[in-house]
């Protein structure tokens, strides 16, 4: 199948540096392919370069003629727009379905008013992302889509994304998400780019066995250089006749040793712990509070024992963070009591990074300032060790902290939080940002960490490693605990987080800001088959026949004498009867989805 758009021979250097040395990417109609690589690795650059926004040095660039591209950025630009419907129909080009605008806004729990100067970081990507997907075009290029959704929406965009026809470039840290949309992936590793016809699910064991046999490559030249060494101190024939081929032979493997681009190092990451705290951590009992009346949380009790490691899960606006307030005491319940356990220390990862001054050397957002030490647990390290333990150069040192990448702010919110002593860890949205490695060590710390933890996150695979009971919230304040991760949660409950919800901020209150309140209607909650669900269950039948009749011809060439007469032929519609197969198992199953899900919403 001919590609919509191909990328070859990407180069690119950014201060003296290669991002990029011969990266290549290439998208045909309908494929869903993950782009996936370490922070700083330039995935987002190369997206960028695919969506035509940056130049590289060279590349070579072919894109179908007549065929559209849209890119959902991460800090997307609404200069010059007064609503958030009027950011949205921007994006629409000729031809397109205005009405699918208004739709995706109000399914994205928008009411299309809102102003962008004042919008929340998640309103921004909600209405980024209505901007990309209401032309439907030809080739979806996503870069952290995620990001600032709460789990409602993740789980809405996952099945409005299934039933598009784009084509989509996926760049993303949600393991779920990438598992459940991907059919191939594109590894950005040392500036070059590998391709694996599997969906990420089986993209890791894959990596694993590449890295094992670049190792087992790496040491099978050191022992021939070792060799070739000790032939030159005392081969004969060396001594004697000076052999200089053999010797430029044995130069030519040093500078391929030396030039050779190793895997980038992993974060070490260590929690500082403290003394250990008492059995009983919390303590709550029949808690309750409420913003002008409205019950952010309501005759709620539970208790915390040493060790535990509770995942809280809930809307956005639900009351998460209010909920985390008061069982560590830094927020007074309007009514019921909180008792907090003996020689507790608490450190805190907040998800918006607001401790963080932009101005600040990163050097010393680690040590305070006017010292080159940092205490970590109670123990001075260098700040450049510590540093190159979260994968910061030394050079950086000086870096602003508002010139980090997002990636890097999560890392050094990490550092700064994994350096204090403590025994209880509280972590809201610790995962924002993070790439998909320094995400398997943090689950690693958390698994291996004696104190105990509350943890916020949308991301319902680390939930699932991590989490040894998940609290979610089911509207009006009422909070609900269930053993196990957010599977186990699912399985349990029967149904997810629930309903989109739009939050509205409570007027007069201190802590409107940080804790909205949540409404909704009855009809916003309501499933219902969404604009390309309906399109999807009248043309996907007519789709199937056209597939099965193409089969048919192709099944009866090859039954003839079309290898003798045209091998090349016999083994292109070999190749050919491959896809279509695929094409009409992959139909026939979207089809049966859509037909359960109208019954269901039927029932």
């Amino acid at each position: 199948m001919a590609p919509l758009l191909h990328l070859r021979d990407v180069a690119l250097t950014f201060g003296g540096q290669p991002l990029l040395e011969g990266a290549e990417i290439a998208v045909s109609a309908g494929e869903r392919v993950c782009l996936v690589g370490r922070n700083g690795s330039g995935k987002s650059t190369l997206l960028k370069i695919v969506a035509g926004i940056v130049e590289p040095d060279s590349a070579e660039r072919f894109v179908q003629p007549g065929a559209t591209i849209r890119y959902l950025p991460q800090e997307p630009d609404f200069s010059g727009y007064k609503t958030s419907l009027a950011y949205v129909e921007a994006g629409l080009g000729p031809g397109d379905d205005a009405y699918r605008a208004q739709y995706l806004i109000e399914e994205l729990g928008l009411t299309g008013e809102e102003d962008p100067a004042s919008m929340s970081g998640g309103e921004s990507r909600r209405a980024a992302l209505a901007r990309v997907l209401a032309p439907e075009p030809d080739i979806l290029l996503l870069d952290e889509p995620t990001n600032h959704l709460d789990l409602p929406v993740i789980e809405w965009l996952e099945q409005e994304l299934k039933s598009l026809r784009s084509a989509m470039v996926l760049i993303s840290h949600d393991r779920r998400f990438l598992s459940s949309l991907s059919r191939a992936t594109i590894w950005l590793d040392r500036g070059v780019t590998r391709r694996v016809e599997r969906g990420f699910g089986e993209f890791e064991a894959w990596r694993d066995e590449v890295l094992a046999q670049e190792e087992l490559d790496r040491h099978k030249l050191d022992r021939k250089i070792a060799r070739e060494e000790d032939w030159l101190r005392y081969g004969v024939s060396a001594r004697r006749t000076r052999n200089q081929r053999r010797l430029g032979e044995l130069h030519g493997l040093r500078e391929q040793r030396r030039t050779a681009r190793q895997a980038v190092g992993s974060v070490r990451l260590e929690a500082s712990e403290a003394q250990a705290s008492g059995k009983l951590v919390i303590e709550a009992v029949d808690i309750a509070k409420a913003y002008d009346g409205r019950p952010v949380v309501k005759d709620f009790s539970l208790r915390v024992a040493r060790g535990d490691c509770i995942g809280i899960v809930g809307p956005n606006g639900a009351g998460k963070t209010t909920l985390i307030n008061l069982l560590t005491g830094a927020l007074k319940p309007d009514s019921g009591t909180v008792k907090l356990g003996a020689t507790l220390e608490m450190v805190t990862l907040d998800q918006r990074r607001e401790s963080l001054d932009p101005a600040t050397p990163l050097g010393d957002a680690l040590t305070g300032g006017g010292s080159d030490q940092v205490m970590v647990g109670g123990t001075p390290r260098h700040v450049i060790s510590y540093m190159k333990d979260f994968l910061f150069q030394p050079i950086q040192r000086g870096t602003a902290v508002g010139a980090l990448s997002g990636g890097e702010r999560g890392r050094l919110m990490l550092a700064r939080a994994l350096a204090k002593p403590s025994n209880l860890l509280v972590l809201d949205e610790p995962t924002n940002d993070l790439d998909i490695e320094t995400l398997d060590l943090l689950q690693e710390l958390l698994a291996d960490y004696g104190g105990t933890v509350l943890l916020v996150s949308h991301d319902r695979d680390f939930l699932d490693r991590v989490v040894s009971s998940t609290l979610i919230s089911d509207g009006d304040g009422i909070w609900t605990e269930f053993a196990g991760g957010y599977s186990d949660m699912l399985a349990q409950r029967g149904r997810g987080v629930g309903a989109k919800v739009r939050a509205v901020p409570v007027k007069g209150s201190a802590t409107a800001s940080a804790t909205p309140t949540p409404t909704t209607s009855t009809a916003a909650a309501k499933r219902k088959l969404s604009f390309n669900e309906q399109h999807a269950l009248k043309t996907l039948p007519q789709q199937l026949e056209k597939l099965q009749a193409e089969a048919g011809k192709l099944n009866a060439a090859l039954a003839g004498d079309l290898y003798t007469r045209d091998p090349k032929l016999f083994a292109k519609a070999t190749a050919r009867l491959d896809e279509v197969t695929r094409e009409i198992a992959q139909t026939e199953e979207r089809w049966l989805e859509l037909e359960m899900l109208r019954e269901e919403i039927g029932a």
